[in-house]
């Protein structure tokens, strides 16, 4: 556990003023903290089956019908009007089944989902919301508990500091191939009966990536870092604790800058899969356009708990004219996606042309430009979050963007989907059209930035403050094995729920990197503080061509950001890449976490709450790019800058971890991704003129296992 803990945006973290903890680095929980985190994991067992744990059987004695129970609880909720809503759910048969696939991507499902997790948000006590969960997961659709469930967690006030498990455990479909899930399957049906009932199984699965089997096109030899499941379960939680549908008003986000903060999660994403490219030869992530055939296929070689697998899009995909489905209803409003996404994109570029927009909540036009926060209200624009000025012109973007690209047939009804993996925060980032939709973004919003004035001298100076030189440890990359329960994807007898005897584990290979440790030397004259900055990113292209900052400042990532306390004279910043407040080691196991809590519960042991699981952070293991045998030239950019208290925090607002609502935890009043978040005019300024900063070129060397192990890192 880190001495501060931050948002983490892939990259930009950021450091709380004062963090509210014991220890001095993570809170020690008490009896009820524990009993809590308890019932919150029992909830997420063996989701897609009934729960056989005494105390849920017990609840389900005292439930005949849900609406009854609704109706006799309905003070038990600070806004009774959502016991009403859910109520008028059940009542007109409006909820989906168990058993059919759920997504947030179709609007009656995000509709009910929404309701359920205000319904889950708004009980007054936790204990209200702990049996509300219990009867809810027992009648509503198992996809849509889990996502409701999550996100009250997360936003309930009395959860703060509860861990969710992992989500790759729990809905191990959406991240591990169906040669994984079928293997699973097949332990199963051999050992289920095979010993006695007092053996306990562990079973092994090598988990490949789908790389491995197929080779269709040239993006699939990056599928260890498109289907990572650390890479993959980032994007989830981020929507998890920031959902794009969330009104930042009634739910205490809104000094959290969400619409920055979007742009920095696709920007980071962007530029971070660019750098991995660029290890393997490749150049620019493709533009494409709608009205064209679509090159990249994609084959997701996964399939859904009912079966049904992950629709395919085919080589050269016809996007524009994909809605005339035979036997489909082309009255859908998802047949008609292209023209949606046509209007949107027409749309944004009149408002970033014109600089205005139509504030829908102030009844008149906003400057899109003369604003402090102009950057945060174009990213809400984008998103089409409630914070948007005009969330009802701006919005759906992504909705029939990701359906379009995905290449999913149009339903029949909401009732009966088979979304593709675009349509899901948790598989959306395994698809290299997603990396390619959000470059298609960015360029919106380069468009837009182009409009702002460029940074001068003055903007990026800090007086008598110089970077003399840096230090950094060589840079390798290896793959090693990391280990995922998989359990949850096997169904187990009732035996083996009450008893947890039977377990199966995902085996896999990721991409990791040694840790490293730099030393920025910086000359101060002053006694003052400060923030550093550091940033990763690429200096040649494929082609070994240098790429002028002014043109490549969108490809770099966020590695490092800290507050630092200059002393007059010469200092030495020391500074680990374990230490960085961006990235986030592998989550605790499902068993591990569940042991952990019930050890201290019984008085064996602490149980520590650690921030690094409570928030959402980018894989630790990825913060280096993979390189190559030989060397990949990469360079890393530090800044020293002024440090400003961010505006919208409060001492109030402060907490041990950046959960939301506390302001983000900002660590100060800039930009998220200053000095790179506007436009550069002036590159050779920019190096040379700017004592405070300094570019640092190095390469990044790939290993096998045993030799990273064995190779002594020494200093350029």
């Amino acid at each position: 556990m880190k001495l501060t803990l931050g948002l983490v945006v892939l990259g930009l973290a950021t450091v709380l003023s004062n963090p509210v903890h014991e220890s001095g680095t993570y809170k020690t929980v008490d009896h009820a903290f524990l009993e809590k985190q308890y019932k919150v994991l029992s909830l997420f067992k063996h989701i897609n089956q009934p729960s056989y744990l005494e105390e849920h059987v017990k609840i389900y004695q005292t439930v005949q019908d849900p609406m009854q129970w609704l109706q006799l609880n309905k003070a038990s909720f600070d806004k009774p009007e959502v016991v009403d809503a859910m109520m008028k759910f059940f009542h007109m048969d409006y909820m989906l089944a168990k058993g059919e696939i759920f997504s947030i991507a179709y609007e009656q499902h995000l509709e009910q989902a929404i309701n359920l997790f205000k319904l889950f948000y708004y009980a007054k006590d936790f204990e209200t919301f702990y049996h509300t969960a219990v009867v809810m997961g027992k009648y509503v659709n198992e996809g849509m508990f889990l996502y409701s469930m999550s996100v009250a967690v997360v936003h309930r006030q009395d959860c703060y500091g509860i861990i969710l498990p992992s989500i790759y455990e729990v809905y191990p479909w959406y991240f591990f191939n169906t040669e994984v899930i079928q293997e699973a399957y097949k332990y199963k049906m051999m050992h289920e009966h095979s010993d006695s009932e007092e053996q306990h199984h562990h079973h092994h699965i090598v988990a490949n990536y789908s790389g491995h089997y197929l080779n269709l096109h040239p993006e699939q030899s990056l599928s260890y870092y498109l289907e990572d499941i650390g890479v993959n379960s980032y994007f989830y939680y981020a929507h998890i604790h920031y959902p794009s549908w969330m009104d930042g008003e009634e739910f205490h986000i809104k000094n959290d800058k969400r619409g920055e903060l979007w742009l920095t999660i696709y920007q980071s994403l962007v530029a971070r899969y660019y750098m991995e490219r660029l290890s393997h030869g490749k150049g620019q992530i493709p533009h494409f356009d709608w009205e064209l055939p679509f090159e990249v296929p994609f084959y997701p070689s996964m399939q859904y708990p009912n079966g049904l697998t992950f629709p395919e899009r085919p080589k050269f995909a016809n996007l524009h004219d994909y809605f005339y489905q035979y036997g489909q209803h082309v009255n859908s409003k998802y047949a008609f996606s292209y023209s949606h996404v046509k209007d949107f994109e027409r749309r944004l570029s009149d408002a970033i042309d014109s600089g205005v927009v139509w504030d829908l909540k102030q009844g008149k036009m906003m400057d899109i430009y003369e604003n402090k926060h102009a950057v945060n209200n174009f990213g809400n624009l984008i998103q089409g979050n409630p914070d948007s000025p005009n969330m009802k012109f701006y919005n759906k973007y992504s909705m029939y963007a990701t359906h379009l690209l995905g290449y999913s047939s149009t339903p029949l009804t909401w009732h009966k989907v088979a979304p593709s993996a675009l349509e899901h925060t948790e598989t959306v980032s395994r698809d290299p059209a997603f990396y390619m939709l959000m470059k298609k973004v960015l360029g919106f919003y380069h468009k837009f930035q182009n409009h702002m004035e460029p940074y001068h001298k003055k903007d990026l100076v800090f007086p008598g403050v110089t970077i003399e030189k840096v230090e950094m440890d060589r840079l390798i990359t290896y793959f090693d094995q990391f280990e995922s329960d998989i359990s949850n994807v096997v169904y187990d007898s009732v035996d083996e729920l009450k008893d947890d005897k039977f377990h199966v584990f995902a085996t896999q290979e990721r991409l990791n990197h040694k840790p490293f440790t730099y030393k920025i030397h910086v000359n101060s004259n002053q006694d003052t503080k400060a923030m550093v900055k550091v940033f990763l990113g690429p200096k040649y292209d494929e082609y070994g061509r240098y790429m002028n900052i002014t043109e490549n400042r969108w490809n770099f990532v966020p590695i490092d950001a800290f507050q630092w306390h200059l002393k007059s004279g010469q200092n030495i910043i020391k500074r680990s890449s374990q230490e960085t407040e961006f990235y986030g080691r592998d989550r605790t196991t499902f068993q591990e976490l569940y042991k952990k809590v019930m050890g201290a519960y019984k008085g064996q042991g602490e149980f520590h709450i650690d921030g690094e699981e409570n928030y959402f952070y980018f894989p630790q293991r990825h913060m280096l790019p993979m390189g190559s045998y030989s060397g990949v030239p990469y360079q890393f950019y530090f800044m020293v800058h002024p440090y400003k208290a961010y505006e919208g925090q409060t001492e109030e607002m402060t907490y041990y971890y950046p959960r939301p609502g506390t302001g983000g935890g900002f660590s100060d009043d800039y930009p998220l991704f200053y000095p790179f978040d506007k436009p550069i005019k002036f590159g050779k300024m920019f190096v040379t003129e700017v004592p405070n900063s300094y570019f640092y070129e190095t390469k990044v060397f790939h290993r096998n296992v045993d030799e990273a192990q064995v190779q002594q890192t020494h200093q350029h």
